[in-house]
């Protein structure tokens, strides 16, 4: 596989928490080598499942998260298991594992053992609260991981009587794999200096933790509490919506204008739509081309400011009632002001900027006798380019 960690190897210790990790890497053209029980991976078994038929080789958790790597059957207990892991180890610039404080340590294929013969070597453990706190120990799951970091009291809606809302997506799991991969990507180049590995220890509570913007820090700063607001930033006050229903009965969410050549983008727009004489606010549009930026202060000092920002709100509001969503979601983003149409998995994937970039990869499926669309990497390489994505693989399957 090319792109541009083309020649590095990992070995990945099969778990929920490394398997994002792990997916970065192969998708960037690392050679990655999963280890997993002789009985196959309990991930395996992650639902939902291609055609609703329960199967090993059918679940599309693993599909997602498991493409382009290779699998070695090595039950870690045993003699030839664990024999099997320290080759591959001797042999890797990278491992990652999410086994917990100290299950590898006790089998003798810990950091330290492997890291003794090879120093060279980078080793990245992801636990829930970090290798060497206990509570790694105990049970956990991406629900208890955002919920104790923090970031499900943020998400939800205006309407409080409705119980927070989870993210999807194993965002738990995904926070910490992000740090993690930014981390060892840091220390291969630190190692091409240095000629020395690290140990990377990710907490991936605490990754949720630092994401939640200004509600930890907001707290410890000020001992202000946010309050969960429907599709913006949680906030110690409510503030304005920002989600409009367009003509198709679509929603988009957008960015308030707040700098002087927003208020003239809007207007302009108006004007180019043949709706500046419907517009009944557009003379306090035209007004804001004098400021140049809006903020909370101005508008609670000013009534002519927070009048200015109110008819900016209107007018997106306005040209929503009579564009589709597509067309105020593009028209937004062509004039500078920040804006994201809401769409379903399907319509995502068709996007024109999605399709530029070649982000959905095809990939056959001989058991199927069809191709399946993966996502592919949100970054382009042009001079190392992603070769083609091989399928999850199935047992003890090797490159």
């Amino acid at each position: 596989m090319a792109g541009p960690l083309q020649g590095i190897t990992v070995v990945e210790v099969a778990g929920e928490l490394s398997a994002y990790t792990g997916k970065l890497l192969a998708d960037l053209g690392a050679t990655v080598t999963l280890i997993e029980p002789t009985a196959g991976s309990p991930l395996r078994w992650y639902e939902p499942f291609a055609g609703d038929q329960p199967d090993p080789d059918r679940s599309l958790w693993w599909w997602h998260y498991q493409a382009g790597k290779a699998s070695v059957a090595a039950d870690l207990d045993t003699a030839d298991g664990a024999a099997k892991a320290r080759a591959l180890f001797a042999g890797a610039d990278v491992v990652v594992e999410s086994a917990g404080p100290g299950v590898l340590d006790a089998l003798g294929l810990g950091a330290a053992a492997a890291r003794a013969a090879r120093p060279e070597l980078i080793w990245v453990s992801i636990t829930s609260h970090g290798a060497q706190d206990p509570r790694s120990a105990q049970p956990s799951t991406d629900l208890t991981l955002l919920a104790e970091g923090g970031p499900v009291w943020s998400c939800g809606y205006d309407d409080h009587t409705i119980p927070p809302v989870r993210g999807g997506g194993g965002q738990a799991g995904h926070t910490a794999g992000h740090y993690a991969t930014m981390s060892l990507l840091a220390a291969l180049l630190s190692r091409q200096l240095t000629g020395r590995g690290q140990v990377i220890d990710v907490n991936a509570y605490a990754a949720a933790n630092v994401t939640t913007e200004m509600a930890s820090y907001g707290y410890l700063a000020a001992r202000s509490t946010v309050q969960r607001q429907t599709g913006r930033h949680a906030s110690p006050r409510p503030t304005q919506p920002t989600q409009v229903i367009c003509a198709d009965g679509a929603y988009v969410n957008t960015g308030p204008p707040r700098h002087g050549k927003d208020f003239g983008e809007l207007a302009g727009w108006l004007e180019q739509l043949g709706l500046e004489d419907e517009f009944d606010e557009m003379g306090v549009l035209r007004l804001g081309l004098e400021l140049e930026h809006i903020s909370m202060a101005q508008m609670e000092e000013h009534d002519l400011v927070g009048e200015i920002f109110a008819a900016g709100r209107a007018a997106m509001f306005f040209l929503a009632e009579r564009l589709t969503a597509y067309e105020l979601f593009l028209g937004l983003q062509q004039r500078g002001m920040p804006a994201g149409i809401i769409y379903s998995p399907e319509e995502v994937a068709a996007d024109p900027h999605f399709e530029a970039r070649h982000w959905a990869r095809s990939v056959e499926h001989p058991e199927l006798g069809r191709t399946v669309r993966y996502t592919g990497l949100p970054v382009t390489f042009p001079a190392t380019p992603a070769g083609p994505l091989r399928p999850a693989p199935k047992l003890a399957e090797r490159a």
